[in-house]
């Protein structure tokens, strides 16, 4: 909807008034259950049941029409056929309601007609200046105990918390409250945007923000309805309140049509993690992660590093979490000697003061309590896992208050490991009051405190600041792709590529378009031996498969029959393809082979992608994409962020790669795919990167017009 005073959403979530149309004495139906969840959990204010034929609804006199209630109405709720949403908010109009909650369904969601309708409804509700929540939704929930509003048909309302939730799909709002029930976790706000018509994840996400009982904000998105104001609000949102959001729909359907190495990989889902990593916000893959991170992130510091100290009862479990460690990205802590020294005065002769601290089976709460104490003071360490399993000599309610008590005591994240199945309901209140975070299974609870580790190092790198090179040629650049586009051509040739990026700065090795051999020759004289040869045509994108590059060229001789060779295999292997001539470039000297690429994502605009280039590039997918503008800080963190890093921060004696040049090329790629709307795809592949202050080369580009 667009930036929308909090004020109105207010009218949404903390009604004086509601207005239940449709509310029905037919106990199976939705509007039945909703006015039930109205009057049942305690709404503060005045409800309004709404029934063309009911006298009272459960006891509360009915109104035939939201015109005929003799008070003011804040908020409406709409639960009648389709076909009669646009008149009911019509009146909602004439009524002066602020705000109304569609749950009815049968709108886009069916096509055709469905389409018209909910056309017809935004076009009403905007007519009458009501922000509209739906239609399709489950409805909203507000625990906050000054309104406990549950205008839903869900039948559970959860207890207080300090959680948010924003679902775009009602059956997984459903599912999401019945698992927060489960795990007894407290929520702040819930609310189902349906089709989201007029109001929108955004809309949401701007008033939870500003909301002072909710420190964290979860979504499950299937799209999203503006991804630039998105971007912005996350970014504003998330160092303050963490951010976590399923993203459904992992495809690479979209990357079946794809030219460009950059495409192919790309998929149809690569713009979402990438604009989730540069906002802020945490991409998780499932309802139970989602909460496991929620409850963390809600009651616990975030680490300042990824360094753990794991305490446990049991010697196995521990190795368990610290191979999970290791899996998920965490560093076992090393312990400083006077931590080590204080934990052979405290625990037992036999235990195991190394990490993972054993404090052994039968240890009780004043070992739990020491090892914990000792681990949490220790600079090296950044937070800590409690792991205890049920002996019979043990007390696990004693166990979890002196664990509660040592942890309240310090400022990094404990995470807690109850592996009682029985009866431990005191146990979990005790870590429930002393906000402590508690999971199953050693496994949820380390992959948790390395998801922690890993939102904490999003929010320690620098703010996002876009450079704009001056020293390029927008008129070279305007100059080819018009004449591509003047001959009908979907890909400019490979030296009108090299022209294009060496308009824009990027580093390009000396080269020459000929069409005869003693020109090929020449042009390898002037640019100095070894050279490479390849073939231009408008109609060959792949030259590698018709025989078409030619490298390493060291003499004149070697240079003519290239030439001869490289016309000879295309017109064999590509009779019908049109031959413009033969390129002759300068060999870059080794170096570290790259790829960097762009692709037109018709939501998210240009994204860009950086990764191990060469002829495996498709196979070992070692890539990262960001969507266009980037900083020059995002730009280096895309490429400490690929697994091949080491290699190129010097592996095993090799010099360190310029990373400052990639870095820069990024930039520099991210300005031009803003600037020219017209370039659809690209690749750069191989960027031949050499050691730090040596640059890098543009070998072999591609780009597509469209």
């Amino acid at each position: 909807m667009g930036d929308l005073p909090n004020s109105q959403l207010h009218s949404i979530f903390a009604p004086q008034s509601v207005a239940v149309i449709g509310a029905s004495i037919r106990p199976e139906s939705v509007g039945r259950a909703v006015f039930s969840n109205v009057l049942r959990y305690g709404y503060t204010g005045v409800v309004y049941p709404v029934n063309a034929k009911a006298r009272s609804i459960m006891g509360v006199r009915a109104y035939p029409s939201v015109l005929e209630i003799p008070d003011p109405v804040d908020l409406a709720v709409i639960i009648v056929p389709s076909f009669s949403v646009a008149q009911v908010l019509q009146e909602c109009g004439q009524k002066g309601i602020k705000g109304a909650i569609v749950i009815t369904a049968g709108f886009k969601e069916l096509g055709g007609e469905g389409i018209k309708r909910e056309a017809e409804v935004l076009n009403a509700a905007r007519g009458s200046g009501i922000p509209l929540l739906g239609p399709n939704c489950l409805g909203i929930i507000n625990t906050d105990p000054s309104v406990s509003l549950n205008a839903s048909f869900s039948r559970l309302m959860p207890s207080s918390g300090n959680i948010a939730l924003v679902s775009q799909s009602g059956a997984v709002g459903v599912a999401a409250l019945e698992y927060a029930q489960s795990e007894k976790i407290g929520l702040s706000k819930f609310v189902s945007v349906g089709n989201k018509a007029d109001l929108n994840e955004n809309d949401f996400l701007a008033y939870l923000h500003e909301d002072p009982l909710t420190d964290v904000i979860l979504l499950y998105l299937e799209d999203l309805a503006d991804p630039g104001r998105f971007f912005q609000l996350a970014e504003s949102s998330s160092p303050r309140k963490p951010i976590l959001a399923i993203k459904s729909g992992r495809t690479a359907a979209g990357a079946k049509a794809a030219s460009s190495h950059t495409g192919a990989l790309a998929g149809s889902d690569a713009a979402y993690d990438a604009l989730f990593a540069q906002c802020g916000v945490m991409r998780v893959e499932s309802l139970e992660e989602l909460f496991d991170y929620a409850l963390a992130f809600a009651t616990q510091p975030l680490p300042k590093g990824n360094r753990t100290a794991i305490v446990t009862n049991a010697g196995g479990l521990g190795i368990m979490a610290t191979d999970a460690a290791e899996r998920y990205g965490l560093a076992m802590a090393d312990f400083e000697e006077k931590t080590l020294a204080r934990f052979r005065e405290v625990l037992p002769p036999a235990a195991n003061i190394h990490n993972p601290v054993d404090v052994l089976g039968d240890a009780g709460e004043e070992c739990y309590a020491a090892a914990l104490d000792g681990a949490l003071a220790d600079a090296q360490v950044d937070g800590a896992i409690v792991i205890s399993t049920p002996q019979l000599m043990t007390n696990l309610a004693a166990i979890a208050a002196a664990v509660s008590r040592v942890a309240s005591g310090h400022q990094k994240p404990t995470l807690v490991c109850q592996m009682a199945l029985g009866e431990i309901e005191e146990t979990l209140t005790i870590l429930s009051q002393g906000r402590l975070p508690h999971y199953h299974f050693p496994e949820e609870a380390v992959r948790t405190l390395a998801a922690m580790a890993r939102y904490a190092r999003n929010l320690s790198r620098p703010l996002y600041q876009v450079k704009t090179f001056a020293d390029v040629d927008r008129e070279k650049v305007a100059q080819v792709l018009a004449g591509a586009k003047k001959e009908g051509r979907r890909f400019v040739l490979e030296p009108e590529a090299h022209r294009i990026f060496q308009a824009y700065g990027f580093p390009v090795l000396p080269h020459r378009w000929v069409r005869a051999a003693v020109d090929a020759v020449q042009a390898a004289e002037e640019f100095g031996y070894p050279v490479a040869v390849k073939i231009i045509s408008p109609d060959i994108v792949h030259k590698f498969e018709v025989g078409g590059v030619k490298t390493h060229l060291h003499t004149a001789g070697e240079v003519r029959r290239a030439y001869d060779q490289v016309l000879a295999d295309a017109r064999k292997l590509r009779p019908q393809a049109a031959l413009a001539g033969v390129l002759v470039q300068k060999m870059a000297a080794p170096g570290t082979e790259m790829i960097l690429g762009m692709t037109r994502d018709p939501l998210f605009g240009p994204l860009l992608m950086i990764g191990l280039g060469g002829t495996l590039v498709e196979i070992f997918k070692d890539v990262m994409f960001s969507v266009a503008p980037i900083s020059e800080e995002w730009a280096r963190t895309m490429v400490q962020d690929l697994k091949a890093f080491p290699l190129l921060s010097g592996y095993r004696g090799e010099p360190p790669r310029d990373l400052d040049i990639i870095a820069e090329c990024l930039e520099r790629l991210s300005q031009l795919a803003l600037d020219f709307p017209e370039i659809r795809e690209l690749d750069i592949n191989p960027l031949m990167v050499h050691a730090q202050g040596q640059g890098a080369a543009v070998v072999d580009a591609r780009i597509f017009v469209g």
